[in-house]
């Protein structure tokens, strides 16, 4: 059992990293949007804004695996108070 849980915390603290990383990327690429350039195309711009967009909902996904893994730690823990 302590391993379960041990193996379920370090995927809730993976997936808060990369949650954490991909929302910085997509913020990056949504200031490549923002900030005015002359060099700009619309190809690029719609690029970044795709890119963007997609970094962050990445994110998301993995901010929602995180809080779904420390849902399952704290079931856990409970049924571990009930039996003791």
């Amino acid at each position: 059992m302590k391993q379960q849980t041990k193996v379920l915390y370090e995927k809730m603290v993976d997936f808060k990293r990369f949650g954490t990383v991909l929302l910085a990327v997509g913020i990056f690429f949504y200031f490549g949007v923002i900030i005015p350039v002359v060099t700009k195309t619309e190809f690029t711009l719609n690029l970044m804004v795709l890119a963007s967009t997609s970094f962050i909902a990445l994110s998301i996904l993995f901010f929602i695996q995180a809080k779904q893994c420390q849902l399952k730690l704290l079931e856990i823990d409970e049924n571990e108070d009930l039996y003791n």
